[in-house]
């Protein structure tokens, strides 16, 4: 780990800029690789059936799909572009014909929008990053949520997870370091990673939003939450990319960025992240890899509040930004760099 942070460092002092726009002047380009493709080669990509359904709003037969009765455990992600939508833990039994859940595993992966088709009122539910359709939004569910989102087995791929004896491999990770555009971003690129949300967590006052956390006085400093398969990634990896995207060593600022809602912080889920995310600090500080003292708080997760849409998949959604190009752009091609075996292949 401490040989992968030290490359990281002489390659080159990280480029570091100021994301503290107000939510009116933030961009809704939603331009990504997925969504400049053309039909053609959409065709090529995706089954005759699945160009169906997610090109074409189709919709799978009742009771017809692979997914209307699977029980297993795993992640549920969109078949055109990988983007994982839902986990089993969301899915239930709705006697619809169609594959249903109750949540999604991360805001901003999926598009409602007003479906007047066949003479119905409906929402349509698409796929954020490449626009394919899934199906349609009810408020019908019978869980917690009140919601049923319907989908076409088509639309869907399934990952099971992993098994470690009996248990489900999935974690979370909460990580603070400056803006969450930038390090959702680059979390969201690495093998084992399965959704990353930007959203609040540290303050005290219930269900804070952008503007309060803006403010400096919340408590409250933007992170992002991992959920990852330690099969595949594991902790201290995270620990290793988290140290090479920030700099830990600048109190309650990152760049331009100044405020306690910007510091450096790890909000630890268990023991075990509390002692490896300590291990880690006390390395890097005996190795001399930064020429300050590290500032990263370790401290007990409490609460998690997602973000606003608006802030969800930031880069992927803005990739030509001023802000994205200059700033998030040349940390993910640091990432390649140094940790070209831990990322995704599509990124």
């Amino acid at each position: 780990m401490i040989y992968r942070i030290i490359m990281v460092w002489c390659l080159s002092i990280l480029t570091l800029g100021c994301c503290a726009q107000s939510p009116s002047n933030q961009s809704t380009d939603t331009t990504s690789t997925h969504k400049t493709m053309s039909e053609a080669e959409w065709k090529q990509r995706l089954t005759p059936e699945q160009y169906f359904i997610l090109r074409e709003k189709g919709t799978d037969r009742p009771y017809s799909g692979k997914f209307v009765f699977t029980k297993d455990h795993g992640v549920y992600s969109c078949a055109g572009c990988g983007t994982a939508l839902f986990t089993h833990q969301m899915k239930f039994d709705s006697h619809c014909g169609w594959p249903s859940f109750d949540k999604e595993i991360a805001g901003g992966k999926i598009k409602q929008t007003r479906d007047t088709s066949h003479g119905m009122e409906r929402v349509e539910i698409t796929c954020a990053n490449c626009g394919g359709h899934l199906g349609h939004l009810f408020d019908d569910g019978p869980t917690a949520t009140g919601l049923r989102y319907c989908v076409n087995s088509t639309s869907l791929t399934f990952e099971p997870a992993t098994l470690n004896n009996g248990v489900l491999s999935m974690d979370t990770a909460i990580f603070a370091g400056g803006c969450f555009w930038c390090i959702e971003a680059a979390f969201e690129s690495l093998k084992g990673v399965k959704s990353v949300v930007s959203g609040y967590s540290g303050g005290q006052t219930p269900h804070p939003d952008y503007v309060t956390v803006s403010s400096g006085n919340s408590g409250y400093a933007e992170v992002v939450q991992v959920i990852f398969d330690p099969s595949i990634i594991s902790f201290t990896s995270l620990l290793e990319v988290f140290f090479t995207i920030h700099d830990p060593t600048t109190l309650n600022q990152q760049g331009a960025d100044i405020g306690s809602q910007y510091r450096s912080a790890i909000f630890y889920t268990n023991l075990s992240q509390q002692q490896q995310a300590l291990q880690a600090i006390k390395a890097l500080t005996d190795n001399k890899v930064y020429s300050k003292p590290i500032v990263t708080e370790v401290v007990a997760f409490s609460t998690f509040y997602k973000a606003e849409d608006m802030h969800q998949a930031y880069y992927n959604l803005n990739k030509n930004e001023p802000y994205c190009r200059i700033v998030i752009q040349p940390k993910l091609d640091k990432l390649k760099k140094v940790f070209a075996d831990k990322l995704k292949t599509d990124k």
